[in-house]
C-alpha cells in the first residue's frame, strides 16, 4: 500500500507546503503567509490548520502520511529542538517536531536547519541526484549551506556543520561580520558582500563603467555588465570568485565531494557566474581534487519542501 509525505519550508515570509507520493512526486504545492507577530506564536497552528485543511481536499487521513519534514532558519539540533529564529519571530527554543506533531495529531516530524533541508532536496533530485557527497551552497542577502553524504545531512556535533558563509577567508578584514567576527565569506560572497565590492572598486576607481554609485548598486545589473565585457564589473566578479573559491579548496581538504551545487539568488545570474569560482578553486585546491564540477543548483524554490519531504527517506 502507497503512503504520502509532507514537505514544510518554514520562511520569513512565507510556509511553503508540499504534498508527495511514496516516489516524491508532487501532488499539490502551496504557500501560506508567516505570521511573525507575537513572537511567531501563530506560524506552527496556521501550518497544521493548512495541511489538515488541504489533505482533506485530496481525502487523504493523517494516518495515510508516513511523516512531515520541517526546514526552518536557524540552529536546529538532532532532536528538533530550533534553538529560536530571528526570522521567525522566536526569540526563545521551540521544539517544533514535538509541538507540530501535537498539533497534527500525532503525525510523525522531522526538522532540521532550511539550507542543510534544501541541500538534501538537491542531492536527491536536483543537481546532485546520483552522487554520494554533495557539498551546496547557498548565495543570497547571506550565505547558508549544506553538506549531504550518502543521502544523509552532516550536520555536525553543535548544528553548526554547513555554515559556509562564517568560513574566514580574509583574517586581516577589518569590517565586521554580522555574526560579529572578520572576514567571514558572506563579507564578500553574498548579494550584500558584491555590493560591498563593487562600491569598493567604484570609490577607488576613475574607469569607465555601467555601473555607478548614485544608482542602486544592483548584484543582477553587475553580472550583466560583466557579460558585456564591463572590466571594473570583471574585477568585482574575480574578487567574489576568488573569495568563494579559495573557501571552496578548504572544504574539499575536508570533504572531498564529488560535486558542488550553487543556489540562492545570486545564482539566478547564471552561468556567468561559475567560471570565476571554478578557476580561483582549482587555484586553491589540492591537485587531487581540481576540476571537481561546480554547478548551479536545480530545484529552485521546490528544493526546500523536497528536501523535507527527504528527511523520511534518509
Amino acid at each position: 500500500m502507497g503512503y504520502f509525505l509532507l514537505g514544510i519550508d518554514i520562511g520569513g515570509t512565507a510556509v511553503k507546503i508540499g504534498l508527495f507520493d511514496k516516489d516524491l512526486k508532487v501532488l499539490d504545492k502551496w504557500s501560506i503567509p508567516t505570521r511573525t507577530e507575537n513572537d511567531g506564536k501563530y506560524i506552527l497552528p496556521d501550518t497544521a490548520a493548512s495541511v489538515m485543511e488541504r489533505i482533506s481536499v485530496h481525502g487523504i487521513r493523517i494516518s495515510d502520511i508516513r511523516g512531515a519534514g520541517v526546514g526552518l532558519p536557524g540552529v536546529v539540533d538532532t532532536d528538533g529542538l530550533a534553538h529560536g529564529s530571528v526570522n521567525l519571530g522566536w526569540a526563545r527554543p521551540h521544539n517544533v517536531e514535538q509541538e507540530l506533531s501535537e498539533l497534527l495529531c500525532g503525525l510523525k516530524i522531522k526538522a532540521g536547519n532550511d539550507a542543510n533541508v534544501a541541500a538534501l532536496g538537491e542531492a536527491t533530485m536536483g543537481a546532485g541526484k546520483g552522487t554520494c557527497d554533495m557539498v551546496m551552497v547557498t548565495l543570497g542577502t547571506g550565505i547558508g549551506g549544506g553538506v549531504v553524504h550518502a543521502g544523509r545531512i552532516i550536520a555536525g556535533a553543535h548544528g553548526a556543520g554547513g555554515e559556509i558563509g562564517h568560513i574566514c577567508v580574509k583574517p586581516d578584514e577589518t569590517e565586521a561580520c554580522n555574526c560579529g567576527r572578520h572576514g567571514c565569506l558572506e563579507q564578500y560572497a553574498s548579494a550584500t558582500g558584491i555590493r560591498r565590492l563593487i562600491r569598493g572598486e567604484l570609490e577607488t576607481s576613475d574607469e569607465n563603467s555601467i555601473l555607478r554609485l548614485d544608482d542602486e548598486i544592483s548584484v543582477k545589473r553587475m553580472w550583466q555588465a560583466v557579460k558585456d565585457g564591463d572590466l571594473l564589473a570583471i574585477r568585482v566578479a574575480e574578487s567574489f570568485g576568488d573569495h568563494l573559491g579559495f573557501a571552496l579548496s578548504c572544504i574539499a581538504g575536508v570533504l572531498d565531494p564529488d560535486i558542488f551545487v550553487i543556489g540562492g539568488g545570486v545564482s539566478k545570474a547564471g552561468d556567468v557566474i561559475l567560471p570565476f569560482i571554478q578557476k580561483s578553486y582549482d587555484k586553491y585546491v589540492l591537485s587531487l581534487s581540481r576540476g571537481t564540477p561546480i554547478v548551479r543548483a536545480a530545484l529552485g524554490n521546490d528544493a526546500g519542501i523536497i528536501g523535507a519531504a527527504c528527511l523520511f527517506l534518509a
